[in-house]
């Protein structure tokens, strides 16, 4: 089992969907992250400060691939089809293979905010969660103040279960995140739609 879960992250399968395509990181997409990740706002609700400098995303891609390497969950790029650009980056960054849960995080640019785009990513990640990984629970998380992220929780069909107080400690501070999530039961319900 452990075997099987180390190759789904060392060679992430690309995924896609009417708009975009879920590849793999890498050194070359550092002017693409650097882009997004060094606007303030778009780092405000994420565990990591903005980028300063394209070194800041150079580093942040060589610790992704080597997570790669590892077999260590990981995130996608998120590549916009029509523009060749990335534009984010979801994925699993913690798999509990004990409880069939893995919790998906994100983020995106903000010049594609409100179009649907971490939405209609979101669904194909969920997808994979439940039909490769085998998942049976699949969890997000937000900051109080998140309510965009919010949103597209709910639009995926997770469903909130409450505030974890205190529970995130980033940028010199401990933060309440509200606590999504949804059951390969109940996604099997809703796929379709």
């Amino acid at each position: 089992m452990t075997e099987r879960v180390y190759e789904i992250f060392k060679s992430l399968p690309v995924l896609e969907t009417g708009r975009l395509r879920l590849r793999k990181l890498s050194m070359r997409d550092a002017g693409d992250v650097y882009e997004y990740a060094s606007v303030p706002e778009v780092a405000e609700h994420v565990t990591w400060e903005y980028h300063r400098n394209v070194s800041d995303s150079m580093h942040y891609l060589r610790f992704i691939t080597q997570q790669y390497e590892d077999g260590i969950p990981s995130p996608w790029g998120i590549i916009h089809k029509d523009l060749g650009k990335l534009i984010g980056t979801i994925g699993y960054h913690v798999w509990s293979l004990p409880n069939k849960c893995g919790e998906v995080g994100y983020a995106l640019s903000k010049d594609f905010w409100n179009k649907g785009y971490i939405t209609e990513a979101f669904k194909e990640v969920i997808k994979f969660g439940f039909e490769r990984m085998r998942l049976n629970r699949v969890e997000a998380t937000c900051k109080l103040a998140n309510s965009a992220s919010e949103r597209v929780m709910i639009k995926c069909g997770l469903e909130y279960e409450g505030i974890m107080r205190k529970k995130l400690f980033a940028k010199g501070e401990f933060h309440d995140l509200k606590l999504y999530s949804l059951l390969l039961d109940d996604w099997e319900k809703i796929k379709d739609k």
